[in-house]
Order: C-alpha cells, then structure tokens, then sequence
C-alpha cells in the first residue's frame, strides 16, 4: 500500500507507485534501493534544500555514494529549487542512460521532501488532545489516524469499483478519494479539537473558523510548496478539477451556488458531476456521518482508550453497494445492517460520553486555553516573508501554523519569560493535578442556543445566587466559576443520521429502500441530542468548595434545571425544597421513584437518611 508508505508526501504516494508499476532492468536490488532510502540526512548541509547551490547538491549526492553520477549535475544551474520538478526524461536528457541510475537519483532528491516533513507536524498533534491527561494510553496521534483513513478510503472505493465496475470509477477517482483521506486533517492544531473548539472562539471571536478550514489552506500551501502539481499531472489528475475534488471531499462544496459544466444547476460541487455523487460519502459523509473517517478513529480511539468497539467497519465493505435515490447515486447497505449502524452511533456517543467529553479531560482542556489565551501574544511564530505570528493568528499563515503543534504546552512549561508567569502557572498546576473542581452537572428541559454572553452571565448569576438554606461566610465571585454546554448527539444534532441512509433486499439489490426506527426495535432511543451544562470552581480549598456546590445547586433550582446527580448528597437541605425534583415525580410512568424521605433530607432541623434497594 503506497498510503501506508509516506503519507505526508502526495509526491511521495505517486514516486512510489510509478516505481512499483514501472519494470526494473538493472541489476541492482530492491534492498540495494532501501539502503540508499535508509541513509541519514547529511549533518553538514543546510536543512532547507530549497537554498541549496548545485555544489551543495553535488556533495549530498555524493555523500549517498552517487558521485559519478553527481557529476552530471555541476555543468548545470541546478540549484535547490529543482529537484521538486526533476523527471526521469530530464535526468536522461542529462546523459544518465541507465534507468536504474534515474531512479535511484530521483529517489535521493524525493527523500529530502520527506525530511522536510512539514507534514509530520501531524506526529505532534494528540488525537484526543487533553483526553490523553485522563487516559494514560490515548497517546496516538493525528499522524496515524490520516494514514488510517487514507487507507480506509482507498480500501471502500475499491470495493465499489469491484463490485459495480458499471460505476465506472477510473483510478483517478481512487487517487484522489485516497489523498483526500490523508489529508482531510491537515488543520489541525494543538490539542486538536481544543484549538478550534475552545481556543480560537475565545481568542478570535469575530470570526468562524474551523480545523477543515485550515485543511483546505494546508493542502494548497503542502501543494505549491512542494511544486506537487507537475507530480500530480504525471500520474493522471487533471488539474485544477481534481484539486477541487480532493478539498471538496474535506470540506463540502467549496462555493454553495457554484455548478460547474459537466453539472446540473442544483450540484453544488466542482470536482465530480452529479452521477459520482457517491464519492463525496467516503472521508467526510456530509449526508448521514458514515464515512471511513469514524470507522477509523472508532477503532484507533477504543484500542487505546480500552473501550469496546461495536462497530465492525469489514461488515460495511462487504455491503456497500451504489444506488440511485432521487436522482443521484449514494453508497447503500444491506437491510439487515441496519442495527449495526445504530451500534455504530451508540459507540460514537459513548466515546462522547465516557471519554471525550470526560469531566476531567474538559477541565483540562479548559485550563490549557486559558494558559494559552495568557501567552497568546507573547509567543511568536515566524511565517511568511519572516512576519511574526500569534498562537491565535498562526491559522492566517500556513509557514507558521505548520510550526504550531502540541509543543507549545512545553514551550510555556519551560519557560522562564516573565510574560508567561500566569501561563506557565496554570500549566504547572495541570501536570501537579491540581485542577479546577467539578461542581455538577444538570441540563434543561429545552435546548439553549448558547452564547459566549450567555456563559458569562451564568457565571454571574451563581456567584450571586444565595442558598436558600442560608450565607456562608465566603465571597465567591463570577471568575471563579466555569461554565461548560456540552452537546451530546448521534452526530446530526436531534436528527435520527439513520433516516438519511439508504438500505436495499437481497432480491433487489439495485432498488434503495428507508427503514424506518420502529422497523428495527422499540428499545432505540426517542431522542438523539441533549446538553449537558457542567460547572466547575476554580478555588479548591474545602469550604469554598461547600458553598460553591451549594450555589450550584440553588442555581439549578432557580433556573428549573434538572437536579444534580449527587445534588442530595451535596446539598441535602436544599433538594426536598424543589417538589419538582421529588424521585417521585421523576420515575417514568409513575415507575422507578422512590419516596422523598429516601433522600438525604433536612427538615426542621433533624436529619434523616434511609437507603434505597434497587
């Protein structure tokens, strides 16, 4: 598998490819071949090739025991610009007749690409960001889960092109669905989902800006950088199509009300015309959130989580198939699948819910941005033309956000930059465990469009709300409150993702059909989002911990959020004061509740408590 060889470099997927397609007539081995792959860069050559002189081309080739051949290349203006574009007909053009030699010149020049590695920043981005401070062994990276997808993609495309060659998938098809796998998260940044779900809207609010963004700028940046786009050409994409599909594929349609010639007004996409439909539900399934993406990342996530994955991603190959819904051509499944696929959803919400949205792991996260919100302006990134950059406008110059990795934690730890004092404060207390505490967590009847403003003015609101079982002599202010909304679905917010997939029969398996939620189980869930509101106190200290918990609860009732799990135990006076928070009244069907004098209660001064049998 050439993805699984170098994904960083597309340059370096087709290298491969061309040289595994293309005979070999010299003597000389393969293992001969890797030997040479093998070598370590030069330590007493400039790091940037790009600037190389062709002396300085001559002596690394040399130093990779090609001399004779290096001196082709000292009656030539070939300076370290060039390589990038070098073909074997330029090489023969030179008088270097054998093919071997041509190769094994072409392989030397493409390795320098690969210690440029401007692509292994994704080496340095955490999968799971915080989670990884929670679950020791979640300590995989972006790096793999993009060769993973990338392999995937490659490996669903080729399915359907084996089993309905009428679809008439050519390898450019495969080509491109393939790099878009790879690289649909090149826009990552530190702490991955953190950066651009914690970090920028709190940095930059005035704008909207998400990781895909970033992919889509990464990939022109890696594109032009690393002049791909002569490779790309040589290997059968046509361009600028095929570079508009691959993005498309990452992000959706580049321009909403765009067709293009070969489309239908209503097509929104530029790369593919309407009857490749399917191909934009591999790496990113904008219609039902099936797509080799979570197949991977489902399977990576578990194995280093330890949580069990229900979700057999070889079933789903296996009954894939093309067919055509209202016009246009989506990727179906056998009937019988359909509880597979809400085992599918069921694992994703579990992943949210038991390790990605962990109570710890988002206090972390939460003090990590605000170490990073205290050095943003302090740490500078070099980029473009030597302008310098922040941590929050690196995502404005690719130069500089490829610098950007998790790194940075480090950088500020280690610091000793009087500017830093707070960040670096904040970031010792995370690695000496001393966290903000979590208060509780309640939800309301309602979904809440919830706002930065509206986070603040909660975080006001407990720190004046007063017990009604009376003050406790601490001053808690609205700073010393955190506030965080948690949205918790099966990927398409309330919608039910199982209504927009498409199944068919073993007797007609040309003809789509829906199935419906009360066709499969009655024991399904009715609902398929809610929110979650956690509040967390940054003081630690044991009795301003007591009020604050009491100031939570009190909150709650105010707002007529449901009561706290623990609510009972944290603040037994207050609970029996809100009869709607009765266990009797919250059984299902009048099923389930028990009496209120089961709760730890306080009234007229004397404390009861009876223990529930279940």
């Amino acid at each position: 598998m050439c993805l699984i060889v170098h994904p960083s470099r597309c340059s370096y997927i087709f290298r491969t490819r061309e040289i595994k397609e293309r005979k070999i007539t010299d003597t000389d081995t393969t293992s001969d071949r890797l030997k040479t792959l093998k070598k370590t860069m030069p330590a007493n050559l400039p790091f940037d090739f790009k600037k190389w002189t062709v002396e300085q081309i001559v002596q690394y080739l040399e130093q990779e025991e090609l001399g004779q051949l290096a001196n082709k290349f000292k009656d030539k203006d070939f300076t370290g610009d060039k390589p990038q574009t070098l073909t074997a007909d330029n090489l023969k053009d030179m008088g270097i007749k054998k093919p071997n030699d041509r190769e094994r010149i072409l392989l030397c020049i493409r390795k320098l690409w690969e210690v440029q590695g401007k692509f292994q920043r994704l080496r340095n981005l955490k999968q799971l960001g915080g989670t990884y401070l929670v679950f020791p062994g979640a300590s995989h990276n972006r790096f793999e889960h993009s060769i993973g997808v990338g392999y995937l993609a490659g490996r669903l495309v080729q399915a359907l092109n084996e089993r309905q060659p009428e679809l008439l998938i050519s390898r450019r098809d495969i080509l491109c669905v393939q790099i878009a796998g790879l690289c649909h998260d090149l826009g990552h940044g530190p702490f991955s989902h953190m950066f651009d779900g914690m970090f920028i809207p709190k940095a930059r609010p005035g704008i909207a800006w998400k990781h895909e963004t970033a992919s889509l700028a990464m990939f022109d940046y890696l594109v032009k950088d690393n002049g791909l786009k002569p490779v790309m050409e040589q290997h059968g994409l046509v361009l600028p199509d095929d570079l508009d599909f691959i993005k498309e594929q990452i992000a959706g349609p580049l321009v909403t009300d765009a067709a293009g010639p070969k489309s239908s007004p209503q097509w929104p996409y530029k790369g593919r015309p309407e009857d490749k439909s399917f191909l934009y539900e591999i790496v990113a399934n904008k219609r039902n959130g099936i797509d080799v993406d979570k197949w991977d990342y489902f399977a990576r996530d578990c194995y280093h989580l330890g949580i069990q994955n229900n979700f057999d991603y070889r079933r789903f190959l296996k009954f894939a198939r093309v067919c055509e819904v209202d016009g246009q051509k989506h990727i179906c499944t056998r009937d019988k699948e359909v509880g597979n696929l809400y085992d599918m959803f069921h694992t994703r919400n579990c992943l949210h819910r038991r390790a990605y949205q962990h109570k710890v792991g988002s206090i972390i996260e939460t003090m990590i941005t605000e170490a990073f919100l205290k050095a943003d302006k302090h740490i500078k990134i070099e980029g473009t033309g030597g302008k310098m950059f922040t941590l929050s406008t690196a995502i404005d110059d690719m130069e500089a956000y490829t610098k950007l990795t998790d790194y940075v934690f480090e950088q500020i730890l280690n610091s000793s930059s009087p500017e830093l004092t707070e960040a670096r404060q904040i970031l010792r207390n995370i690695v000496c465990r001393r966290l903000y505490k979590c208060l509780g967590q309640t939800q309301a009847d309602q979904t809440i469009n919830v706002t930065q403003e509206k986070i603040r003015s909660w975080e006001e609101d407990l720190a004046q709300t007063i017990p009604q079982s009376g003050t406790q002599d601490v001053s808690l202010q609205p700073e010393d409150f955190i506030v965080n909304v948690i949205s918790m679905d099966y990927g398409m917010k309330e919608k039910n993702p199982i209504n927009n997939v498409r199944f068919y029969c073993k007797n007609n398996p040309n003809t789509a059909i829906q199935i419906r939620k009360n066709q499969v189980s009655k024991l399904l869930p009715e609902q398929f989002a809610e929110q979650l509101i956690r509040v967390y106190c940054k003081k630690t200290d044991e009795r301003s911990l007591d009020a604050a918990k009491k100031h939570f609860v009190q909150w709650c009732m105010d707002k007529n959020f449901s009561k706290p799990q623990d609510g009972d135990i944290i603040a037994p006076e207050l609970t029996p004061l809100k009869a709607s928070w009765s266990n009797n009244n919250e059984g299902e069907d009048g099923e389930g509740g028990c009496s209120r004098e089961a709760n730890y209660a306080c009234v007229n001064g004397q404390k009861k408590a009876k223990i529930r049998l279940f």
